[in-house]
């Protein structure tokens, strides 16, 4: 499964055509999408929340992710009238970056919404990772698979797609056996996230992901 991913053959989209491929195919009657996020640092540059986090305004930052509140509860609505179901898998690692930290608050937003997020801990798929690091995917139903890619300043700089419905469905499968081995967010959140100190920015995170 992931272990031996990647494997077959893969269109290089750039940014700009990923994000129209995705819309385009998430628009098909998909039926599902099943999404897995693995890095710990990331700049989001443009997203209000993540750029008062990284002027050091905690509370601010905190602020503004609520107030995504209405959109993401509107995308979830629109998933809901194309008959898409959500399902996320974060793996965070230990210690937790200030990034993630982050990241999960906004999760939160996301998860008292209705979305369907699961966390995993890092430790606990190190034998799938002996070789590299579980991929940052995106699964569309049994109709295509998009590996996010990063350029040398590990920017967020488009994504690989996979439409080889056997492989896809074999990475399907890694997923859900991933999801069934993750914790249920706010367990995790509660006892791991929510009693931390405010983050303390030792320097400029790496990665640039877009939207949440």
């Amino acid at each position: 499964m992931f272990e031996s991913f990647p494997g077959g053959a893969a269109e290089r989209l750039d940014r700009p055509r990923y994000h129209a491929d995705l819309s385009r195919v998430y628009g098909s009657g998909i039926g599902f999408l099943n999404k897995l996020e693995r890095g710990q640092h990331f700049k989001e540059r443009g997203f209000p929340s993540w750029e008062a986090f990284a002027d050091g305004d905690w509370q601010g930052a905190l602020s503004l992710a609520d107030e995504r509140r209405e959109d993401y509860a509107q995308e979830l609505h629109q998933a809901s009238r194309l008959g898409v179901t959500h399902r996320r898998v974060r793996v965070v690692e230990f210690p937790i970056t200030p990034y993630v930290q982050w990241e999960l608050f906004v999760l939160r937003v996301r998860v008292d919404v209705g979305d369907d997020i699961k966390i995993l801990d890092a430790r606990d798929i190190s034998n799938i990772e002996r070789s590299r690091p579980v991929p940052e995917v995106v699964i569309l139903g049994d109709a295509a698979m998009y590996e996010v890619v990063y350029d040398e300043d590990g920017n967020a700089a488009g994504a690989k797609r996979y439409t080889d419905r056997s492989l896809i469905r074999e990475m399907n499968a890694g997923f859900n056996a991933l999801y069934d081995r993750g914790e249920r967010f706010h367990d995790f959140f509660d006892r791991e996230i929510l009693t931390l100190a405010p983050p303390q920015l030792s320097g400029a995170p790496t990665g640039s992901r877009g939207s949440r």
